[in-house]
């Protein structure tokens, strides 16, 4: 009996495709579950090609139904996984560790699909989070995959449910989450680990911050849901009216969020960016202006001529996260207008800003940091509605080996049309 697909095919197979045509188009799609080639799944227990079809199975997918509900049930055979390790500062190695069992109200997902983030650029960089995450740990947080195994007391969620496990759940008893602010929780738990074959989703994210992915939505877009949902928190938190002119700085992921949510409901937009991959987004997702100068006094000078009398923009949202970018968006509100200072600074950062304009002109300053509940499922909705350009966001797709190449090209910016990149275990 042959041992690989090469052999089934020498017994006269003409193609792997023509074993599998009628379940799979190829033969990645039949070892999806993260297993490299036919030849492991058959070496965790499922029998060779040919003789799957030599017992009159048509397809790889019916043989599985037979002793295998799924092709990631051959995992049980294994106790570790590939995932990434963050050591420290540009240091993420891709080891093998154990595969993770689920407790009492716990998941295990397999990872579908993990997108690249500015906040795990800036993990990367500066080799922690002040309060995501603490090295040597277990790395990434934008994530949706297929559930693998529920633990006992779950009853919401069930093996091959595909799902989008959110990095973080508030507590829902402190002070702050019966104010409904669950994204400032006393005790707000967070999750890590995306970057990897599986990850374990605890208790109380399954209760409270694990959705079920519709249909017709892609895993890969369903793992948008997490920084889609901090800007519609952006947006909102930052009170637009009918009407108001919406400046927003900043050409990452984020900023182009807020800027695509902001043009989805409505609102005039204005885009301040540095390169040209960036710029073209902005025209792409909705932006009515954009500004490209590298020089922050143009910039500011260009916004404003855009405006009525030179008078700035009703709101201006900072998503870049550096005291300049504070400054600047400052510089391009009018009076009574409403700054919201959305991307967050390094640790022990301190910003100047023109306390005289801030008291004289009346100017609103406000800060967003993460998301609820409640706005989670508002993105993954916006997404299902297929109205957010979800695959706009999504300009790559490479293996978890391949991680450390996919951060150094980010910091490089050797690629300005790249906005997230798909990591498939």
């Amino acid at each position: 009996m042959p041992n690989t697909v090469k052999d089934a095919i020498l017994r006269g197979r003409k193609t792997v495709e023509s074993v599998v045509e009628e379940g799979r188009k190829k033969v990645e799609d039949v070892v999806e579950g993260g297993l490299d080639t036919v030849e492991t799944v058959v070496e965790a227990g499922l029998n060779t090609v040919d003789a799957v079809v030599v017992k009159g199975r048509r397809t790889v997918e019916s043989a599985v139904s037979l002793g295998r509900r799924t092709v990631e049930s051959a995992f049980l055979g294994r106790s570790t996984m590939q995932a990434a390790v963050l050591h420290g500062r540009e240091d993420v190695r891709i080891e093998q560790v154990p595969i993770p069992k689920a407790a009492a109200g716990e998941l295990i997902v397999h990872v579908g699909a993990a997108l690249t983030c500015g906040t795990d650029l800036k993990v990367f960089r500066r080799g922690y989070h002040a309060r995501m995450i603490v090295p040597p740990a277990l790395f990434g947080h934008e994530l949706a995959g297929t559930v693998f195994e529920a633990g006992e007391g779950v009853a919401d969620f069930a093996p091959s449910d595909r799902v989008v496990a959110l990095n973080s759940a508030p507590c829902g008893k402190c002070y702050f989450c019966l104010r409904g602010q669950e994204n400032l929780c006393d005790d707000l738990l967070f999750n890590n680990g995306a970057y990897a074959e599986f990850i374990r989703i605890p208790e109380r994210i399954v209760a409270m911050n694990t959705i079920r992915v519709p249909e017709n939505v892609p895993l890969e877009h369903a793992a948008l849901t997490e920084p889609l949902a901090c800007a519609v928190h952006g947006f909102e938190d930052s009170e637009p009216r009918r009407g108001d002119l919406i400046a927003v700085i900043g050409g990452g992921p984020l900023g182009l969020m807020i800027l695509h949510v902001a043009a989805l409901a409505g609102y005039e937009t204005i885009a301040l960016v540095r390169h040209d991959g960036q710029a073209e987004a902005a025209r792409q997702l909705g932006a009515a202006h954009v500004v490209q100068n590298s020089s922050i006094r143009k910039a500011i000078q260009e916004t404003r001529a855009l405006t009525p009398n030179d008078r700035g923009v009703d709101i201006a949202i900072e998503a870049v996260g550096v005291p300049e970018a504070w400054q600047e968006a400052m510089e391009l509100v009018r009076k009574g207008g409403t700054v919201n200072f959305f991307g967050g600074c390094a640790r022990n950062t301190h910003v100047t800003l023109d306390t005289n304009r801030i008291h004289y002109s009346d100017i609103t300053l406000r800060a967003t940091f993460h998301h609820t509940p409640a706005l989670c499922r508002k993105a993954l909705a916006l997404i299902a509605s297929g109205r957010f350009q979800a695959s706009a966001f999504i300009t790559g797709h490479a293996r978890l080996y391949e991680l450390n190449r996919v951060f150094e090209k980010l910091m490089n910016r050797s690629d300005e049309s790249e906005i997230k990149t798909a990591i498939v275990p």
